[in-house]
């Protein structure tokens, strides 16, 4: 508050008294105020003083969806390890919006979390000026950069998309169809999939874009509009099993055949996968392992103990079973 006071030109008190009750602040003077607070990324302390050890043993995490298997299976093990190690998490549920996101970090940050987990390496710039003013440990999941906020562990997928072309050409696949959910971490798979194909085979693949999430229904209306595209024989690509899900059906009940008429490639690995009729190839990331690694990475920097690297790559593996 000090430093939002000289930015402001005021008073620490009249900053105090702008964010406890802005009536009694001028106009013009809350205006500076949250001018300086947008410049400097303070978020108000709702706890301050509440502990002389200034630790709280909270963890924040933030995931785009609480219901999604792929980050429920992620946050089970993560929250296993937090809790072995002393600590308790608040999870809030983003979406895939970066406005909601910067939304929940601020009010996540003013309960002065230890440590804060974050789902992708995409932030607004706000956000990110919040999270860096903090000066917490901060983990960013389900994706890797050489220049993470703090710690990233994850995978690249853009290299996942590519290999998942390389699949599709080595079995002989040279058309394509790409059913994709429209969040920014499947929209870099759906794009380094469609390069690649194109690039082994001279063939673009056929997309359906959705702005939206992934379900059964969007995979079924899918491959409907894939057909209406002019889609006739060779690989679907899919952002998420459960899209992948959707298209198995759709193909049943018109009496398609998978796979000797289309072939179908999932995305995540998700419980059912397996069985599916037929039993769905996709692609698998290690989310219990990736959990157990993000808490013990953020448990270390909240103890400043030291981290090997600050850029944890877990990989991913094509899973082949009949659908392809």
């Amino acid at each position: 508050m000090e430093t939002v006071g000289r930015i402001a030109g005021v008073s620490q008190v009249t900053v105090s008294r702008a964010l406890n009750d802005p009536k009694k602040v001028s106009a013009k003077t809350l205006q500076r105020i949250q001018d300086a607070i947008e410049l400097t990324g303070y978020v108000p302390n709702m706890v301050a003083g509440a502990l002389a050890s200034r630790r709280s043993k909270l963890i924040a995490a933030l995931v785009p969806s609480i219901t999604n298997v792929i980050y429920s299976d992620l946050m089970q093990n993560f929250i296993n390890v937090i809790r072995g190690s002393g600590y308790h998490v608040l999870m809030a549920e983003t979406g895939f919006s970066q406005d909601e996101e910067q939304a929940v970090v601020s009010t996540m940050l003013s309960r002065r979390p230890d440590g804060i987990l974050l789902t992708g390496i995409h932030h607004s710039a706000s956000c990110k000026r919040m999270l860096l003013g903090a000066g917490i440990p901060v983990i960013e999941v389900w994706d890797i950069t050489e220049n993470p906020l703090d710690v990233c562990i994850g995978f690249s997928h853009i290299k996942a998309g590519e290999e998942m072309a390389r699949y599709a050409a080595r079995k002989g696949y040279d058309k394509a169809l790409i059913v994709s959910a429209g969040d920014e971490r499947a929209l870099r798979r759906k794009d380094a999939f469609a390069a690649q194909f194109g690039q082994l085979t001279g063939n673009p693949p056929i997309e359906v874009l959705y702005e939206a999430g992934a379900t059964i229904e969007r995979g079924r209306n899918g491959l409907t509009s894939g057909l209406a595209k002019g889609f006739k024989n060779g690989i679907i690509m899919c952002s998420s099993d459960l899209l992948a899900h959707g298209i198995l059906i759709e193909a049943q009940a018109r009496g398609i055949r998978i796979p000797e008429d289309m072939a179908v490639l999932g995305f995540g690995n998700q419980d059912f996968s397996a069985f599916t009729l037929p039993a769905l190839t996709t692609v698998e990331i290690n989310r219990p392992d990736l959990g157990k690694r993000a808490a013990e990475a953020l448990v270390a920097r909240i103890e400043n103990q030291p981290l090997p690297t600050k850029s944890i790559d877990v990989g991913f593996e094509i899973i082949e079973r009949a659908s392809t």
